[in-house]
């Protein structure tokens, strides 16, 4: 069992992660995109989104920072263990919390309003009970244990472990000891990376940092009468042939 979630696991949703996005690309391309309700709700994804996008940016970049830099960098350019946890909890604790409001109020928002209710996917509701239990195991890891607790060094245990899946020498015996929100957080990651190419979460891929500083699309309602319709072209014919079949035929001498 223990081979089978640290090391079987991990490998197949990295290979569905890579063949998804291979798929997706070659297949649908035009759903390649973040589906935008704007149009339908503006409020609450004005409030929501840029919470939980910063949020979610701050979160990856701790967890790069916590499960690929080695303790004997950090401590090698003056990092102490203490600093490191300090500024490690802190920080955390303030980008989960705004990721965990941003996701809540997406997820609010696609309960209340019921037009974007109506256009939400079965991969959204998917993709959003992924996300809030990963959150939510990740909140309640660093605010239980390292917050409230006495703590726990996981860049000792799983740090170790996943590094070297990428090094193709995963140590699974580090994570039998490691407590049970860690091991679920950490596979819930591997488990989103195989949701990751059949979402919405494809979108980040085409331009990751501009994304965040794009301006929003915005929606002006049209001021008086609509326009009328272009007529087709086999209505265009049929008025010049009625026109013609109408005017008077001149006599020649």
């Amino acid at each position: 069992m223990t081979t089978l979630l640290w090391v079987v696991l991990p490998y197949a949703c990295l290979a569905v992660f890579v063949a998804g996005h291979v798929w997706r690309w070659r297949h649908d391309q035009f759903g390649w995109t973040t589906h935008t309700s704007q149009v339908l709700e503006n409020r609450l994804l004005r409030l929501g989104s840029p919470m939980f996008h910063l949020g979610m940016l701050g979160v990856i970049g701790g967890h790069a920072l916590g499960l690929l830099v080695p303790a004997s960098v950090t401590e090698a350019v003056g990092i102490s263990e203490h600093a490191y946890h300090l500024v490690a909890v802190s920080a955390g604790t303030v980008a989960g919390t705004l990721l965990l409001v941003g996701l809540a109020l997406l997820i609010a928002r696609r309960i209340v309003n019921r037009r974007v209710r109506r256009a939400t996917t079965t991969m959204d509701k998917v993709l959003y009970v992924a996300l809030a239990a990963m959150v939510g195991l990740g909140m309640f890891a660093t605010v239980a244990t390292n917050v409230i607790g006495d703590g726990y060094d996981y860049r000792s245990t799983i740090a170790v472990w996943f590094r070297g899946i990428f090094w193709l020498h995963p140590q699974s015996e580090l994570m039998t000891d490691v407590p049970l929100a860690y091991q679920l957080h950490a596979l819930g990651g591997f488990v989103l990376l195989a949701l990751w190419p059949f979402t919405r979460l494809v979108h980040v891929w085409s331009a990751p940092l501009a994304y965040l500083l794009r301006p929003y699309v915005v929606y002006r309602s049209r001021r008086g009468p609509a326009p009328a319709a272009a007529p087709t072209p086999a209505a265009v014919r049929d008025a010049e042939v009625r026109d013609a079949e109408r005017r008077p035929v001149s006599s020649g001498r």
